[in-house]
């Protein structure tokens, strides 16, 4: 059964935990053409052996199947702790959704299930995560906690979330990042889900909160969430449309290819500058196009942990 299948099965996004384990499931089977390939099937009950470790805990039925060393792990075992923080203004329910189909998710969906797939994994590594979600307010938070009953409550709240819809929207990012910013004290990797849409002015103060967000010697990656076809190449028919900011309300009329140029390479250079100026603060920018798969997410998550352990 593939992913749709499953997305199919599960009703929606009511059943996020089965679908974040057909989405690492299928990530893992690609491994061994990228440079994790140390991460077997079985990473989820061990680790790669460390010269001078004890031989104790190697697990040698393992080592004959794979010719490699790995030791075991243990449930009181927490290498990592994570917090993601994800955007839930009305732009981020972006296209507008009545079925989901795995190869068209708006991005809110995909933020969602791809936060689902990093806690999966998190969850298999005995690692803690935590959640926040804004828009116009400070939606939900939850402290960073391993046990089954915490990583079931945000499942629940991220499959709230992707199916809810909310109307005119608006944040400010900054402010919530801020907020956040205080509460995570100890040592963690954080990651950020946001279609980065806010005002000029706002642009500062959000990489001032970014850079808060990186106290504590924090690791954090931005995931920049966004439709490419639409909303970077602007791919629309050249029939007159009426545009909407689905956060103010307003509206525009016109033929998409009165402007599609000029609008392109507006949006390139601001996409350009994001990027720059995340590597001048040292966060990770990583895009996050909808239309494709989740390789990047769960990519960026090995990187961070093998900064942070």
């Amino acid at each position: 059964m593939n992913l749709q299948d499953e997305l199919n099965k599960a009703g929606g996004f009511k059943n996020l935990e089965h679908l974040a384990k057909q989405v690492v499931e299928g990530f893992i089977s690609g491994m061994h053409k990228s440079p994790f390939h140390g991460f077997s099937a079985e990473f989820a009950e061990h680790k790669i052996y460390n010269p001078g470790e004890s031989t104790r805990h190697i697990d040698w039925k393992l080592f004959a199947k794979t010719d490699k060393l790995y030791t075991k792990r243990y449930d009181d075992e927490t290498n990592l702790r994570c917090h993601i923080i994800i955007d839930n203004s009305s732009s981020m329910h972006y296209p507008e959704m009545k079925d989901f189909s795995i190869d068209h998710l708006n991005k809110i969906a995909f933020s969602a299930l791809a936060s689902a797939s990093l806690m999966h994994i998190l969850k298999k590594q005995r690692d803690a995560v935590g959640l926040s979600i804004y828009s116009d307010a400070y939606d939900f938070y939850s402290s960073e906690k391993g046990s089954e009953r915490h990583h079931q409550m945000l499942l629940a709240q991220l499959s709230q979330m992707a199916l809810s819809k909310p109307k005119n929207k608006q944040t400010e990012t900054y402010q919530y990042l801020h907020q956040i910013a205080e509460k995570i004290h100890r040592r963690s990797l954080i990651f950020v889900f946001t279609d980065m849409f806010q005002t000029a002015t706002d642009e500062d103060k959000l990489f001032e909160a970014l850079r808060h967000l990186k106290h504590n010697k924090h690791e954090v990656v931005l995931f920049h969430v966004f439709d490419k076809s639409k909303e970077l190449t602007f791919d629309f028919d050249n029939k007159p449309k009426r545009f909407v900011d689905v956060e103010t309300g307003e509206h525009v009329n016109l033929y998409s290819e009165q402007v599609k140029d000029n609008y392109e390479a507006l949006v390139s250079d601001y996409f350009k500058d994001l990027r720059v100026k995340c590597g001048q603060n040292r966060i990770k920018y990583v895009e996050a196009d909808i239309n494709k798969n989740f390789d990047a997410i769960l990519t960026s998550y090995m990187l961070g942990r093998q900064k942070l352990i």
